[in-house]
């Protein structure tokens, strides 16, 4: 069945920006057929009393954040969706060849190479500094619990990227069992999300960057696995809102990193192979290659030497400009700018001798 696959309408955006994407039918709106939480997820209920429902204004609260994620899309697999009849099976490949862009795009395109980009930025460490987020609870919670954080680079490296159920049982060795755990994780929890609501300011340089490519027309969104309320408060509270069209949360159920990039890809009407992806950590660099994209390494939480996958490197968002974004894409040519010909080799005809010739 011939269809049209373009639209960013397939999965649900929920910031609107000057820059609308068209409108496709009902069926083929994608939806996440299996939106399950890990087992390890981080819950808040248990951490301090009663549950509350609604804590300084937010009615959810974030749920996962010391949880470590599967890159995604190793084989370019990428996650099924409901539509009517059946679902419907959403990978790399398929939305490469299913999101080309129409004949007036293309001449759009023409007049305004930039806008034909799609940039995609992660929340850790690139648009706010959530290692010095979860870095604080950790020394609040131990400062609660009598213990001390131990100044060994390893150890505090597995506390910010391993499950914090494993730290604590394994590397830390501060809980043995299940409910001193849950207990533990629980409030590890609820000191981070205290910590992010007093997050005011966003990585240096990221502002101004996110302003030139505002400016330039390019459509960028994020992608977290913070819940859809917390994360657009937070943007607001930083002055970030207005420069994302759109945003990955945890409520689009999407199961690794990469499949992340993926529906943010879907949610900016941009194939895949088309977008750029800021991240600061080896396993996302690696998901977005996964995925057919561009990956720009912000240096810091990672040496450089751990980013040389990274198609870009760069120490700050001060040291780009739109025209690395070009640069990146330079070596693959522009499909919608240039005339694609087949070019048949054919052996030259032999010269028939005659007399005339000769003589």
């Amino acid at each position: 069945m011939a269809c049209n696959f373009r639209c960013s309408s397939l999965l649900p955006s929920t910031t609107s920006s000057r820059l609308q994407p068209s409108s496709l039918p009902n069926k083929l709106r994608l939806w996440g057929l299996k939106r399950q939480i890990p087992a390890k997820s981080l819950v808040l209920k248990n951490a301090s009393g009663p549950d509350q429902e609604s804590v300084n204004g937010f009615s959810n609260r974030p749920t996962k954040f010391f949880t470590e994620e599967a890159i995604g899309a190793e084989y370019g697999e990428g996650f099924e969706t409901f539509r009517p009849n059946e679902p419907l099976k959403v990978d790399v490949d398929f939305l490469n060849d299913r999101m080309q862009e129409s004949c007036l795009q293309r001449i759009r395109y023409i007049m305004k190479p930039d806008e034909a980009f799609g940039l995609i930025f992660s929340w850790d460490n690139v648009v706010a500094d959530s290692r010095s987020l979860k870095l604080s609870a950790w020394k609040l919670l131990a400062s609660e619990e009598g213990k001390e954080i131990p100044t060994d680079g390893d150890i505090q490296r597995s506390m910010l990227y391993t499950n914090a159920d494993q730290v604590l049982r394994k590397v830390l060795y501060w809980a043995d069992e299940e409910s001193e755990l849950e207990r533990l994780t629980a409030r590890l929890s609820q000191l981070y999300f205290e910590n992010l609501l007093k997050l005011r300011e966003p990585i240096e340089g990221l502002k101004e960057w996110l302003d030139a490519v505002y400016t330039a027309g390019i459509p960028c969104a994020v992608a977290s696995c913070l819940d859809r309320i917390n994360l657009t408060a937070a943007l607001q509270r930083m002055g970030l809102q207005k420069y994302f069209q759109t945003m990955v949360t945890e409520e689009d159920g999407m199961e690794s990193i990469a499949h992340r990039f993926l529906s943010a890809a879907v949610k900016l009407d941009r194939k895949p192979s088309k977008c750029v992806v800021f991240e600061d950590d080896p396993r996302g660099i690696t998901a977005a290659h996964n995925c057919t994209m561009m990956a720009v390494a912000l240096i810091g939480a990672h040496p450089a030497y751990e980013l040389e996958q990274a198609d870009l490197a760069v120490g700050s968002f001060s040291e780009l400009s739109v025209i690395n974004l070009r640069r990146l894409f330079a070596h693959r040519g522009a499909a919608f700018m240039d005339l694609q010909k087949q070019i048949v080799e054919k052996t030259p005809p032999k010269r028939k001798l005659t007399t005339d010739t000769i003589f």
